[in-house]
């Protein structure tokens, strides 16, 4: 987008968070990414194309700890890019209405964000990531989790591109934390799921558990919840389509 420019918010710790905005009228929407993903993507790229399409106001930003952004990786936890997020939406109220478009863990930040802020009447969220953490743990041996536990550390995964970023157990009981109180604070907003049923990094089961307590709690909430064929990324030439007509609000 030519009318992007560069930003950056100071946090509590005075570390910057550093980012992307366009302007625009009507709306605006922001991307929040999923974990250990930069700002620019594939969907983010597409997404900045469509809102200058439209007219809209743009935003993707990178957390503290990684990216562009300011401090150390391990310095941080969930609770901290939650914080990212609500000191991003906090800078950009004075816009217009806002959508929040969410991927894997950044779904579930925008879930947790658009319960604060009346700002925010629209949430799109890809293969969202609801308690990542808190499942995590109960995915990998029973050693390898109190070992977790115990020292306080384990890498992500066995995967190479995860497996250097060390998490702290903080992370664990944080999603645990946030977890149970996701459906505390409900503000009705309209919200689309989109998750791919072959989608092995976060399972579909997460999303159908999500919503089936959401309506459980608040039987008219406005949620609509879609399982189709596709992996974590949605990535195909039909997922993108299918991505883009949510985010213009099209049938």
């Amino acid at each position: 987008m030519s009318d992007l420019h560069s930003f950056e918010l100071a946090a509590t710790d005075g570390k910057l968070i550093r980012g992307d905005r366009a302007m625009g009228k009507d709306r605006q929407l922001l991307y929040i990414t999923g974990f250990l993903s930069k700002r620019w993507g594939n969907k983010s790229k597409a997404l900045a194309q469509w809102c200058q399409e439209q007219g809209w106001g743009f935003c993707c930003y990178d957390v503290r700890g990684f990216g562009d952004s300011e401090g150390t990786f391990t310095d941080y936890s969930l609770s901290d890019w939650v914080a990212d997020a609500r000191l991003v939406v906090d800078a950009l109220k004075a816009g217009p209405t806002m959508t929040i478009v969410g991927n894997s863990l950044g779904s579930w930040i925008a879930w947790l964000i658009a319960q604060e802020f009346e700002l925010v009447d629209r949430l799109i969220l890809i293969a969202p990531a609801f308690n990542m953490m808190g499942v995590r743990a109960t995915q990998i041996a029973p050693e390898r989790r109190q070992a977790w536990q115990s020292t306080g550390w384990m890498p992500w995964d066995d995967d190479p591109l995860h497996k250097d970023w060390a998490l702290s157990w903080k992370w664990v009981e944080e999603s645990e934390a946030y977890w149970q109180a996701t459906f505390g604070r409900l503000r009705p907003v309209r919200t689309t799921i989109l998750h791919g049923l072959q989608d092995t990094v976060i399972l579909p089961d997460g999303s159908r558990e999500f919503a089936r307590l959401l309506l459980a709690k608040a039987p008219t909430y406005p949620i609509d919840l879609n399982l189709i064929p596709g992996d974590h990324r949605l990535s195909s030439p039909e997922h993108v389509e299918r991505f883009h007509k949510l985010v213009l609000g099209q049938p």
